[in-house]
């Protein structure tokens, strides 16, 4: 197979998640073998940074990207959605350093980029292969992913927040999974009971009630629930009697499943490429993910 990139520019515009900025974002064609790159049109014509795994810098609740004074913040529902959708090569343009959030998924670009095409380049595609199996953990929250050579690429995942809620949910994509309609309409989430810390520690800015799923995992009275929507300039929101706020219907019953699948997939893209690789995670996250695609980096057959 060869190389993909857009057959025109994307644009999309909104506030960042965590910085609350709001951006523009163009996302359009580049040549064969250039990769994906953010440029960061605010600070020069020249300022960019490669979505590799080593300008990771931060990921705390999403992945910020960082190099010599250059940083992309909230990478992943992007890169998902380019690897989903099977394009190689892309300039991303942003007016400031956090991708919208746009509604929480990557059903936004899925759509863009159907309508913009999605074209071949005279170059073959690079698939990346593993001289060995990577196997990442982490003791304390017993997360691990194990990435495994195979002849096609594939993920599978067990999400698992020992929540009443969400229950233990499973998830997997491989070529023939249809990301456009099974996997980027899944919605980022947050635990109810996170959300005033994470709003104390600077985080969540931007969040609302059109671009993440609320789990009420504790009972809360409706005074709590009133007071929160205060603190986030929110109306007046309630809780259902299958544990979400009301603001939003799910796309599928293990929607908050399929997102971090969604999230893993755009994480591991820092890897560089198309991997040639099994992968299996229990408990994925920013952290664990990019931590697993520097390891990946090391152990490529090149």
């Amino acid at each position: 197979m060869n190389q993909h990139t857009l057959g025109s520019i994307c644009t999309f515009e909104g506030k960042g998640l965590h910085t609350g900025l709001y951006s523009h974002m163009s996302i359009g064609p580049a040549p064969a073998g250039t990769g994906i790159r953010f440029y960061r049109t605010d600070i020069g014509p020249e300022a960019y940074v490669e979505a590799l795994a080593e300008n990771v810098s931060n990921t705390a609740r999403s992945t910020t990207l960082s190099c010599d004074g250059v940083s992309a913040v909230t990478v992943e529902h992007v890169l998902s959605a380019l690897t989903g959708m099977g394009v190689d090569n892309a300039f991303i343009c942003l007016d400031n350093a956090e991708v919208p959030i746009l509604d929480g998924s990557a059903r936004p670009y899925a759509e863009a980029f159907t309508a913009a095409g999605i074209v071949p380049q005279d170059s073959p595609r690079r698939y990346l292969s593993l001289e060995r199996e990577v196997e990442v953990h982490d003791e304390k929250s017993g997360a691990w992913v194990r990435v495994t050579h195979s002849d096609k690429p594939s993920i599978g995942i067990t999400v698992d927040f020992g929540s009443r809620v969400l229950g233990v949910q499973d998830a997997n994509w491989d070529p023939d999974t249809d990301y456009r309609s099974e996997i980027a309409p899944c919605r980022t989430f947050v635990f109810f009971h996170e959300i005033e810390f994470l709003a104390k520690q600077g985080l969540v800015k931007g969040g609302d009630v059109n671009n993440a799923i609320v789990i009420i995992e504790h009972p809360v009275s409706q005074q709590q629930i009133d007071d929160l929507c205060g603190i986030l300039g929110l109306p007046s929101l309630k809780a259902t009697d299958n544990g979400y706020l009301s603001n939003l219907k799910l796309h599928f019953p293990d929607e908050c499943g399929r997102h971090k699948l969604l999230d893993i997939i755009g994480d591991l893209r820092l890897a560089g490429g198309w991997l040639n690789a099994r992968v299996t995670a229990f408990k994925p996250g920013h952290t664990i993910n990019t931590i697993a695609a520097k390891e990946i980096r090391k152990a490529l057959v090149l």
